[in-house]
């Protein structure tokens, strides 16, 4: 035990691993002043889980040694600052990344959640603890909104209708081609068409534009879990690409600003979130700004391109004002984009549609005016939960879901939505007609 020291500096001694003993576990009560640690230009082939045990850690540097994986359990030193890890060859590349433009909180906050690859110890768990974490919440919503108990006490004619248009019946289907410059970056997308929403009566646009933000804030998990963008399809250009590209060289229109590169947008959107905390005095951000977090480490960043080469979709940042959505549009294309999993995106893209069947039809059941304004700022709560029960009967017209198909550069299918297993959630609210 060394209760007294502050700084160990072992750079540039051949060493194979830190010597034995240094960092067993529970080193805190041997090394309860240790700030800074120093093991640059050695061999190190591994470092120990037992790193976590440093509480007084500051700075570490491990840099030019033969690792290839951090150990998650690093993001729990509580006081570490800064670390470098240049030199090594590690496995998770996006992490390399990060080490390589010097990013100590991105890392720490990448091996926090568990990382991809994440090296020994209980990142792996964490990640699969929260997968199905996610899965259950995801399972409750859908429980919740299918008005389980309630069977019996539904008619088949309150159940909300949805079409399913498959791709043999449809003369020109729309077509998203995957590059494989994406699998890095956000690799899981999901698509669809959908017909026959009506949006212009009265707070029907303000309805869904707020439905959508609660299901960003709630099952998408403030987007770290997945991405909703909402178009409309007539203003789009097919095919489309799923690509990757760097931020001098994507180009946007974003949502009521002017054409703009993507790598001057995140530094508008830095300057604006600073200047709102100044204001405030407070660090909670809101908007767009709350997001930016979540490109760090990326070299490229996601986007979905129109036939005309037109950023159509900048995920987990923002659409295009070229493709937006207003209130003479009918015929919506969606998009779901993950960097999780592509089952989140499915599962996701099931509760947007059963969500727009909810909202068309209370739009059809609450009488409202017409309105030709498109100014739909302020978004306002949703409507209150629909209740069949309570409901005026009216023809109940189905929503047409088109299925799309995502395929990769060869024109190889990578995953078609919807298929004969996804909306299978709800059926007490829903009826599918495939």
């Amino acid at each position: 035990a060394a209760p007294q020291l502050q700084t160990l500096l072992l750079s540039g001694n051949c060493l194979r691993a830190l010597p034995g003993g240094l960092l067993p576990a529970g080193a805190s009560g041997l090394l309860p002043l240790l700030s800074q640690l120093e093991a640059a230009d050695n061999g190190l082939q591994e470092l120990d889980t037992g790193i976590a045990g440093l509480p007084a850690l500051k700075t570490l540097d491990v840099s030019n040694n033969q690792l290839t994986e951090i150990p998650v359990e690093l993001a729990d030193c509580p006081k570490l600052k800064e670390i470098n890890f240049k030199g090594n060859k590690l496995k998770d590349k996006r992490l390399e990344k990060m080490v390589n433009g010097c990013q100590t909180k991105s890392i720490l906050e990448y091996l926090r959640v568990g990382g991809r690859g994440g090296g020994k110890g209980k990142g792996k768990q964490d990640n699969v603890d929260k997968e199905e974490g996610r899965k259950k919440k995801r399972e409750r919503r859908q429980k919740k909104d299918s008005g389980d108990g309630e069977q019996d006490e539904l008619e088949e004619v309150n159940k909300l209708l949805i079409k399913v248009l498959h791709i043999s019946e449809n003369p020109a289907p729309l077509v998203i081609k995957a590059s494989p410059n994406i699998k890095e970056v956000r690799p899981f997308i999901v698509c669809c068409v959908v017909k026959g929403m009506n949006l212009k009566p009265g707070n029907a646009l303000k309805r869904f534009l707020s439905a959508q933000t609660k299901l960003h804030e709630d099952i998408c998990e403030k987007r770290t879990a997945a991405t909703i963008a909402t178009h409309d399809l007539q203003l789009i250009k097919g095919p489309l690409l799923y690509d990757a590209q760097p931020p001098n060289d994507l180009k946007i229109i974003p949502l009521g600003r002017k054409e703009i590169k993507a790598k001057d947008l995140v530094r508008q959107l830095q300057l604006e979130a600073e200047e709102q905390r100044k204001q405030k005095k407070r660090q909670n951000i809101s908007g767009l700004h709350k997001y930016l977090q979540l490109l760090d480490g990326n070299e490229n960043y996601p986007c979905l391109v129109d036939a005309e080469g037109a950023v159509i979709s900048f995920p987990p940042i923002t659409n295009s004002d070229k493709t937006k959505i207003k209130k003479s549009t009918s015929e919506l294309f969606l998009e779901v984009t993950s960097g999780v999993s592509l089952q989140i995106c499915k599962d996701i893209m099931d509760m947007l549609i059963l969500k727009m069947a909810e909202l068309n039809k209370f739009t059809l059941e609450n009488k409202e005016e017409v309105s030709v304004s498109d100014d739909e700022s302020d978004v306002i709560s949703g409507p209150p939960n629909f209740n069949p029960s309570q409901t005026v009967h009216h023809e109940n017209t189905p929503l047409i879901v088109e299925q799309v198909r995502v395929v990769d550069i060869d024109g190889n299918l990578k995953v078609l939505y919807p298929s004969k297993t996804d909306l299978t959630m709800a059926s007490s609210l829903l009826t599918v007609i495939r």
